[in-house]
């Protein structure tokens, strides 16, 4: 079945994602795999948010921040795995332009609310392990709510005016080189001028990172000195109750950078398959990697899924 590709400037109704490769009957293998991993970061997600809400004894600030997170990765997730599913069995891999943007709204809103939502726990950490007695006075229910607030608040807003700028663009195009709609992809395809959304997302993209990777770095700089300086018991403690955050933040910060590199540069050299693999990675292994990770090393966490009646993995 042959399929034109627009290239003038009329309004574009549907967008081609070329990215998808035809691998026959496998195509059905990898179905499989991604949903059952779409259902085990739902279940896993949707589990640590359950005992979080239903314990009182998890009612503490860092425990708050990580549900506002386990959220974010069901939110994450909802955006990406549905349309993901449907294109791996389809045949002809085309998206509506409303059903495009309205994932690249959620994909980015989901990035943007992630790392300051890791911020936002460095910085809980800095003040449970460097000001353990201001700590209670500090981090009182009304400051949780306006931190968790302002992230999603941030995330919201930035990426409504990267909609509305993307979608006024003439376009002289409809194929994303992806295997999802992203914002850079569709900017790319403009034939108008595209200075002003093009500075917009070059600031947007430097104060997300910017913001939380000062936070992060100020918060860890001083975890570090109070490790280097306490005993072997105090250290065990704040590794036990960082390392999760570490991995979780480590791994995405990688995830992030990667996909900002091969948006921003030329990377067909590199095989294609490597490509989808990584552009998916920040993605996806985040929605797994963090309910496990918390749900593993946090030991509070830890001992309340031990006495639940599910099945001993």
């Amino acid at each position: 079945m042959m399929m034109m590709i627009v290239m003038n400037s009329t309004p574009t109704s549907y967008f081609i994602l070329s990215a998808y490769i035809d691998i026959g009957l496998l195509k059905y293998v990898v179905f499989v795999f991604l949903l059952c991993f779409y259902i085990l970061s739902m279940f896993s997600n949707l589990l640590l948010i359950v005992v979080i809400c239903m314990n009182r004894s998890l009612h503490e600030p860092m425990y708050l921040f990580l549900c506002s997170l386990f959220v974010n990765e069901l939110y994450g997730a909802t955006a990406l795995f549905p349309l993901l599913l449907t294109q791996v069995l389809s045949d002809v891999h085309i998206l509506p332009r409303p059903l495009c943007f309205l994932q690249l709204y959620c994909l980015h809103t989901y990035g943007s609310i992630e790392y300051v939502l890791l911020g936002v726990l460095s910085y809980d950490r800095y003040l449970a392990i460097c000001c353990p007695l201001q700590y209670n006075s500090r981090m009182t229910a009304s400051t949780i709510s306006r931190l968790v607030a302002a992230a999603y608040s941030w995330g919201t807003i930035t990426c409504i005016i990267m909609i509305c700028l993307s979608s006024s663009l003439k376009l002289c195009g409809n194929v994303i080189q992806k295997v999802y709609c992203d914002n850079y992809s569709v900017v790319r395809l403009a034939c108008s001028e595209t200075n002003i959304i093009n500075i917009y997302g070059l600031i947007i993209t430097f104060f997300n990172i910017l913001f939380p990777l000062v936070l992060i770095l100020f918060s860890y700089i001083k975890i570090l000195l109070i490790c280097l300086s306490g005993c072997k018991q105090s250290r065990k403690k704040v590794y036990s109750t960082c390392m999760p955050h570490l991995v979780s933040l480590i791994n995405y910060s990688f995830g992030v950078s990667f996909e900002i590199v091969q948006s921003r540069f030329n990377m067909t050299t590199m095989p294609i398959t490597f490509r989808i693999f990584m552009s998916l990675y920040w993605l996806t292994i985040q929605l797994l990697l963090n309910p496990l990770m918390y749900g593993f090393y946090l030991s509070k966490i830890r001992l309340i899924l031990q006495n639940l009646p599910l099945p001993r993995l």
